[in-house]
């Protein structure tokens, strides 16, 4: 079975509609899919209504943007429900925050004397929800950067044009309302943070006391020594391990989607989990 457990469509900040994605999926031989867009999950319903057709399982997730020490951190919701009204009204509150985000980062980049930057992002953006990824996008058609290493190594980081400082769900609150919605709390790309060792783990000590259960080991960006630090974590912390690409975009996404490397041997996948095995994938 060959599992991907995080990707993203256009109802975040992916390039493919939630039907081209499991048409991508079943093309790359995805049995097993999560679609976790950020904080949104209203792509589920059009992903579930062709996943059959496709013979690809859909699990239901999410990706809840979510801060720890003054540090954002993204954490994956595998298997949950989207109808949940917990989950639903703090995904809401996220959708807001990015909404007022994404006008105070079109204001400081007007400041530097890029206009239309809203409006532009807007264009990149098909379902409504701003990143800094449609910024990135209209950035670099508009010239100001060739690529999207370029653009954010100039814009939209700490201390560049665009960037605005934003506080996100507090990560006791992302994981209460995955567990509320019956899904399983996964920390995305953990070797992305650039936290210390010590920060590591107390941020997983927290992440386990609150209820999380899983860590992404085969995750977006983790090189060989990130995997094995990583499944020592999972080890001793007792979490279980997921896959996940990460997928964004065909074109220039850092991992094409269902091209992740096997768990080592000592994890425990997190697809063995009681409320994705029994309920949400077979």
């Amino acid at each position: 079975m060959k599992y991907d457990l995080h990707s993203h469509s256009t109802y975040s900040d992916g390039t493919l509609t939630p039907t081209q994605l499991l048409q991508r999926a079943a093309d790359k031989r995805v049995d097993v899919l999560a679609l976790t867009d950020h904080d949104n999950t209203d792509g589920l319903a059009e992903a579930r209504k062709i996943a059959d057709d496709n013979g690809v399982q859909l699990v239901n997730g999410v990706e809840i943007s979510a801060t720890w020490s003054k540090r954002l951190l993204h954490i994956v919701g595998l298997g949950v429900d989207p109808n949940n009204a917990e989950l639903a009204a703090g995904l809401k509150q996220m959708q807001n925050a990015r909404s007022e985000r994404a006008q105070r980062m079109a204001k400081d980049l007007a400041r530097h004397g890029i206009e239309g930057a809203y409006e532009g992002a807007q264009e990149y953006s098909k379902e409504g929800l701003l990143s800094r990824t449609h910024f990135a996008r209209f950035l670099i058609d508009k010239g100001y950067a060739k690529d999207m290493k370029q653009v954010f190594k100039r814009y939209l980081v700490n201390g560049k044009p665009g960037y605005v400082n934003s506080e996100w769900a507090p990560l006791a609150d992302a994981v209460s309302w995955i567990k509320a919605a019956g899904g399983v709390a996964v920390v995305a790309h953990p070797a992305r943070y650039k936290l210390t060792m010590t920060k590591m783990k107390e941020m997983l000590a927290d992440f386990v006391e609150y209820g999380g259960e899983g860590i992404e080991v085969i995750g977006s960006g983790h090189n060989d020594d990130d995997i094995r630090i990583t499944t020592a974590l999972a080890t001793e912390y007792g979490l279980m391990s997921s896959v996940g690409s990460d997928f964004h975009d065909p074109e220039k996404g850092r991992r094409e989607l269902g091209h992740v490397a096997p768990l080592p041997e000592q994890c425990v996948p997190i697809w063995q989990h009681s409320s994705l095995s029994l309920n949400k994938i077979n």
